[in-house]
């Protein structure tokens, strides 16, 4: 990867007559960013960006997304690669390395995953006094959080290395057989607890349905790593950003899941199944909801098409496209819903309102459709989004603390009252 050069082009400012002058900072693909660090040392004013949709806050080695064309990368190698031939634990290993493991690496790696994949008994008590109605992302953040308590050697993230590692490790290892806790405890069911003898995805699928099914099992495998990272999104950004208080890992990521839980974020593909219930009960005309889609007056979305960075087809979703379709084939599942989510996408995919405007189906309506064939309910889907994403968390956070970033405190412009005087309460 080229090294980010500040000494080839630059950027003056002129304000009120006065130049100030910035470094350009070049990436590997020739992305510009203007280096405004010291622009309130020098002039005293600062930027205005509401949603920082215009401001790079980090320079990172990790993923790299051109929505224009609709490339994703990470640490340089195309999402369909990873997706066609890795697994999904060789792409949490290259995100957190660098690159990819060899076998050896590999090896290793896996048998650190076991040995660690157990759950203290103590986070059963700790689901189990959460009302029976919780969200599975509340008690999915409820239990990143207890893990500080858990495990209060691994509290040192920030300085001590072999103590990152540990809890980097078990974060990863805990993983399924959290969210598989959550799923159980969500559905009243009683919990199944890991099997050393199945491998990360299989013996996730055992603890979550007590059965282990090699389409489902390869299916679910693809859709973590077209998860995995994705850039300087809400939660990394979060994640990042929490975490350079010098907090421990798992509070990090625990707001991290905080931020996924949104319906704008990780909650878009529980929204896609929503709406395609809607239509569903509304007689599955998709032809009048693709009509309502394009009317300006009428509020429907259609979720699940369109994406904030990518202006082209999202690359995720050519690929998990072919795996929705390979899993239903499959499956030979029987379900409305299915069916009217598959007569949507043709709908829209030959509709020159959409094409035109570049609004093509999304990595969420895809994970969605799979979610539910699987048997997963809609509730879940944004935890097996946090399932996917942590390594990519965790990645970020490691950057961030290598790079030595300062505690994030963002600026703003004041438009409040001005000063004035207290006025005591009985003269208001």
């Amino acid at each position: 990867m080229s090294e980010i050069s500040d000494k080839t082009e630059s950027v003056s400012f002129n304000i009120n007559g006065e130049a100030f002058e910035f470094p350009v900072l070049t990436g590997t693909y020739n992305e510009k960013g203007i280096h405004i660090g010291k622009l309130r040392g020098q002039s005293k004013y600062v930027t205005l960006d509401t949603g920082f949709k215009n401001t790079g806050s980090t320079a990172s080695k990790i993923t790299f997304i051109d929505g224009e064309k609709g490339v994703l990368q990470h640490r340089g190698y195309p999402i369909e690669q990873l997706a066609e031939d890795a697994s999904f634990l060789e792409v949490v290993y290259l995100l957190l390395h660098e690159e990819l493991p060899t076998q050896a690496q590999l090896d290793e790696f896996v048998a650190e995953m076991g040995a660690c994949r157990d759950l203290p008994d103590g986070v059963k008590a700790v689901l189990n006094a959460l009302p029976d109605d919780t969200h599975p992302m509340g008690m999915l953040s409820v239990v990143f959080n207890s893990l500080s308590g858990f495990y209060p050697g691994t509290l040192d993230t920030w300085s001590d290395e072999g103590v990152r590692k540990k809890a980097i490790y078990r974060m990863i290892a805990n993983m399924p057989t959290i969210a598989a806790y959550v799923y159980r405890r969500s559905q009243g069911l009683e919990y199944i607890d890991p099997d050393p003898s199945l491998g990360y995805i299989a013996n996730f699928l055992h603890m979550m349905f007590g059965k282990v099914d090699p389409v489902i099992e390869e299916a679910l495998d693809t859709l973590l790593i077209l998860h995995a990272d994705h850039e300087q999104n809400c939660s990394a950004s979060t994640v990042r950003f929490v975490g350079s208080s010098h907090v421990n890992l798992f509070a990090a990521i625990a707001a991290g899941n905080n931020a996924l839980w949104g319906p704008l974020h990780g909650g878009a593909n529980q929204k896609v199944l929503e709406m395609l219930e809607d239509i569903k009960n509304d007689g599955g005309d998709t032809a009048k909801y693709i009509n309502k889609a394009k009317d300006k007056e009428d509020s429907f979305r259609l979720m699940g098409f369109g994406h904030r960075v990518y202006k082209n087809f999202d690359p995720r979703a050519r690929v998990i496209k072919k795996y929705a379709d390979k899993v239903l084939d499959q499956l030979d599942t029987d379900d409305p819903v299915l069916d009217i989510a598959k007569g949507l996408e043709v709908a829209a995919l030959d509709d020159e309102y959409f094409a035109s405007r570049k609004i093509f189906p999304n990595v969420d309506f895809y994970s969605g459709i799979i979610y539910r064939a699987l048997g997963i309910p809609v509730n879940m889907f944004t935890v097996m989004f946090a399932f996917g994403r942590l390594p990519g968390w965790i990645s970020q956070w490691q950057e961030m603390r290598e790079n030595k970033e300062p505690i994030g405190r963002p600026r703003q412009i004041y438009v409040g009252e001005s000063s004035r005087d207290y006025v005591s309460i009985d003269k208001r």
